[in-house]
């Protein structure tokens, strides 16, 4: 069966990662994100299981020292983790898997899983990220201020990923990413491991 592509999402809050990710998903089939364990507590109508696994601190220090996450990093006084168990089902299956994490846990996959696909996803202007993070109405001034500060880190990381995508309107952003993904599914090894011997069938038809 052949192995699926792990692609690792990142950018700075209010980038449109997650609204671009779940656009992609609709329209590319085979194609999963990871859930992530989290420490922090949960948005208005975000779900336990589907929007994230939301445990206590307890929990995920329990996590980190059974070895059972993937990567994992602390994003504004909270945890967040992906679990290593579930990852490496998926790709096993033959399933392509999106990271939707920060650059820190980034770091650590390029580390352990050097074939990952990196994406970064860059907002055209600094305004137009404040502006997004104020229309999306979930954090007052103070955050929406920590997250800027933030950003700049975050945008510095840009440089280790593979793919630099700059959202300004969102559905040539989506193509630019759903063209990334299924590329990568047209490479000679990804093929052949589905089928090892097109090559030689087809030229056995000569």
């Amino acid at each position: 069966m052949p192995y699926g592509q792990l692609f690792v999402i990142s950018a700075p809050s209010g980038a449109g990662k997650t609204s671009l990710i779940a656009a992609a998903l609709d329209v590319i089939a085979n194609l999963v994100v990871s859930t992530s364990h989290t420490t922090r507590s949960p948005r208005l109508g975000e779900k336990d299981g589907s929007d994230y696994h939301f445990v206590s601190d307890f929990e995920f220090q329990e996590l980190i020292k059974s070895k059972a996450l993937f990567e994992h990093a602390k994003v504004f006084n909270n945890y967040y983790g992906t679990s290593r168990r579930t990852v490496e089902a998926q790709l096993a299956s033959g399933i392509d898997v999106i990271l939707e994490i920060d650059w820190q846990g980034a770091a650590q996959v390029r580390q352990i899983a050097p074939e990952a696909v990196s994406i970064f996803i860059l907002p055209p202007t600094r305004e137009a990220l404040r502006k997004r993070l104020i229309e999306r109405d979930q954090d007052d001034t103070f955050i929406i201020d920590a997250r800027m500060s933030e950003a700049d880190e975050t945008i510095s990381q840009a440089t280790h990923f593979d793919y630099w995508i700059i959202n300004d309107d969102f559905k040539t952003t989506l193509d630019q990413l759903t063209s990334i993904i299924v590329s990568y599914r047209q490479r000679r090894s990804r093929i052949q491991s589905k089928n090892p011997k097109f090559l030689e069938h087809l030229l056995g038809q000569r």
